[in-house]
């Protein structure tokens, strides 16, 4: 007799395409999305006012730390002998091995710098304080004063401390979501020895943090088909209470109306994968953001010009003018699936019956390559 699943067991037992390695990893070589979004962001930090003791930063979805670490660039550009507190929040144990692998660089350039890390939730993160009584008495909290004075000797410091990472981003899969969640709270805490008396005031310590910063980056930091009110609540909710008098929260996410959604659409003609806007988000956002601690918050009504980003997929000129090839097909069809988020299930059928070729192909060959359409939107705190 054949047993009928749960709903819950149901959603476990697809595995989104969304969320395997293989395709984040695919879609982050083979597109500019990470250069488009830093870049964007960091349109804003003439915008940005530093507290009074540092610079704030605080990324809702550090990921591998492509968009931070070029961000951080340009912060020395243009905040170069201003103390920084960067915090990041990750859950991926692997994503976070590759954002520790770019610090080196960033603490040699500029090593007035606390950089954070932390796999807690959303409404945690800010504050680096867990919000249960049984999770804060779970907190593991490392903090590492870094040797030295090279790039080298940096990277040989953070690289010791992998393995007691693979304990502290431990994780579990949720029975109802199938998303993962933290078996242990954790936060990682990296300065430089050699200017701990001069960041000494901005070191985080557990349960003590205030949790307000000055930019706040939400790159794709939710599902694309989630409700309005849910992305608002879990999301934006936390994130724009984050921000301190004059802080920016800066928030991009998938748009669509450009030639990825067009492959996905040769397949499934009725998908919109991309429900909700900018606009509809940012009125969401101010409807539950009526506390009144959340007076002096601004949703900023951003026209096209300046919430649209293109970016592209990497493709040689020969690929698209001479023959289109299986590589530069795989390349589109994955970062078109990637970009609007396609089950596992549907993507598997698409592929093992080969209905994505033709149509990813004809894109190629109409357009001359595959783009794609994110769009920001900014909510900020006045400066009293």
């Amino acid at each position: 007799m054949e047993q009928k699943a749960s709903p819950e067991s149901d959603q476990m037992s697809v595995a989104r395409f969304f969320d395997t390695r293989a395709a984040y990893m695919m879609f982050t070589t083979t597109t500019n999305e990470k250069v488009v979004v830093a870049g964007r962001i960091g349109d804003e930090l003439p915008q940005v006012h530093p507290g009074e003791r540092a610079l704030r930063v605080f990324d809702a979805g550090m990921g591998d730390a492509t968009v931070l670490s070029r961000l951080m660039r340009r912060l020395h550009q243009q905040f170069p002998h201003i103390p920084w507190l960067i915090v990041g929040k990750e859950i991926s144990l692997e994503d976070l091995r590759l954002a520790l692998d770019k610090l080196p660089d960033r603490f040699f350039e500029h090593p007035e710098m606390v950089f954070v890390v932390t796999n807690m939730y959303s409404r945690e993160a800010p504050t680096l304080t867990p919000a249960t009584e049984q999770a804060r008495e779970d907190l593991v909290w490392r903090e590492t004063a870094l040797d030295g004075s090279t790039a080298h000797d940096f990277a040989e410091q953070i690289h010791g401390l992998f393995s007691e990472l693979a304990h502290d981003w431990e994780v579990h899969t949720s029975p109802k979501t199938g998303n993962p969640l933290y078996v242990r709270p954790s936060a990682l805490v990296l300065y430089r020895k050699d200017h701990e008396f001069l960041l000494k005031s901005i070191i985080p310590q557990p349960g003590g943090s205030e949790g307000k910063y000055d930019l706040v980056l939400a790159a794709q930091p939710y599902r694309s088909r989630t409700t309005a009110e849910r992305k608002v609540r879990t999301v934006l909710v936390p994130l724009a209470r984050a921000l301190a008098p004059g802080g920016r929260l800066v928030a991009i996410h998938s748009h669509g109306q450009d030639a990825g959604l067009e492959i996905i659409r040769g397949v499934w003609p009725d998908e919109e994968p991309f429900p909700t806007g900018r606009a509809e988000l940012l009125a969401e956002a101010n409807r539950q953001l009526d506390q009144p601690n959340d007076a002096g918050l601004v949703f900023s009504d951003l026209s096209d010009e300046e919430a649209i980003l293109r970016y592209e997929l990497h493709a040689m000129p020969s690929e698209i003018q001479e023959h289109i090839g299986t590589s530069l097909l795989l390349a589109a069809w994955n970062a078109a699936a990637y970009v609007a988020q396609i089950e596992e299930a549907r993507l598997s059928e698409a592929m093992s019956s080969g209905a994505y070729i033709e149509p990813t192909r004809d894109v190629i060959q109409r357009h001359g390559g595959v783009w794609f359409n994110d769009e920001a939107y900014v909510i900020s705190r006045e400066l009293t």
